[in-house]
């Protein structure tokens, strides 16, 4: 039987988050104190998806997601915009192990792969960002008894995703941290607050609207649920709890540097995203990148030694607007909060 949101025994679902954070630790924690659990496998290989989904399963009998990115096909640009990209990550001259090389195809792994194991899996969800998944997925989910999620930025876009068929819409408001949802990146974003597109969509829309972006503890929760959310995702809110696998330099600049304000780049992954300024994001402003995702494995090797060093300056920082509001804790612990200020919110 697939998942109904509204018997969630806690309304929050945790946000799918890429590159190690999401570890089957924090998932199966979210899960078994009565939210959804969530995985960001968007460059996941098959093998790490099935690793990853049983462990999680094996520590919780709660609700699990499995989150995935919807690639656009992209091809390389002429010779001089590709030496411009590398000029520009050369020109840094951090360290001698740097070795930025231009990226070959495939430049992304194949959606129908990777969803392989989760067809075995069965989690409870499955959600997408950056669109809406290929003809016969959502079918097919449904058949397997798992609930569909999609993340919209704009009416329009919430309207194609009902009209797909998915069970519930991700309404991501322009506060939100990590990468921008909008199906084509290119287009002009509306750049809605999560609160004025939570309110449109629930209007609008039939099926149910999960409000995500900005929020960081029951009482921006229950704010939302009383305008006629669903539920809510958090994300930022789960970056610096004990179970996952943020770095510890990326949690002690969202713990003590937090006159930092947050910025949409496009520096480190070629399509944009939210996270705080650091000396990455300020040099990169007038340079050249590569397209999406072929500049996120372009700046990999920068990435990967900047967490080596504990070099805050030259990772991607995602967090979202009000991530000062952060809490350091385990996750239990942050559950619990977050159900206690959402019954103080209600009495108030």
């Amino acid at each position: 039987m697939m998942i109904e949101l509204t018997r969630l025994a806690l309304p929050v679902i945790q946000a799918p988050m890429a590159g190690g954070i999401t570890t089957p630790q924090l998932v199966a924690a979210v899960a078994n104190h009565g939210g959804v659990g969530s995985f960001g496998f968007a460059y996941s290989s098959p093998e790490k998806i099935q690793a990853d989904l049983a462990a999680a399963q094996a520590l919780t009998r709660g609700f699990i997601n499995a989150n995935f990115f919807i690639f656009n096909p992209v091809r390389l640009p002429n010779d001089s915009v590709q030496a411009s990209a590398l000029a520009a990550l050369r020109c840094l001259d951090l360290d001698d192990a740097q070795v930025f090389t231009i990226p070959t195809a495939p430049f992304y792994p194949h959606l129908i792969d990777q969803l392989e194991p989760v067809w075995k899996a069965r989690p409870a969800m499955l959600s997408f960002h950056f669109g809406l998944p290929p003809h016969g997925i959502i079918a097919q989910a449904h058949a397997l008894g798992i609930s569909v999620g999609v993340t919209a930025t704009s009416l329009s876009e919430a309207l194609a995703i009902q009209v797909a068929g998915a069970n519930f819409i991700i309404a991501q408001g322009i506060e939100a941290g990590g990468h921008r949802g909008q199906f084509d990146w290119q287009a002009k974003d509306e750049e809605l607050s999560t609160r004025e597109l939570t309110t449109l969509l629930i209007k609008k829309c039939r099926i149910p609207i999960v409000a995500a972006g900005g929020i960081m503890n029951g009482s921006d929760i229950q704010a939302l649920l009383t305008r006629g959310a669903t539920a809510a995702q958090l994300g930022t809110a789960f970056l610096c709890c004990e179970e996952s696998g943020t770095a510890p330099s990326y949690q002690h600049y969202l713990l003590t540097q937090q006159d930092r304000p947050t910025v949409m780049t496009k520096a480190f992954s070629g399509r944009y995203a939210r996270g705080l300024e650091n000396s990455f994001t300020r040099f990169m402003q007038d340079q050249t990148t590569l397209p999406f995702p072929i500049q996120n494995t372009l700046t990999g090797p920068l990435r990967q030694w900047a967490t080596a060093s504990n070099d805050a300056e030259f990772q991607s920082l995602w967090a979202g607007t009000a991530y000062a509001h952060i809490r350091s804790m385990s996750t239990g612990d942050l559950m619990q909060q977050l159900r206690s200020e959402i019954e103080a919110a209600k009495r108030a």
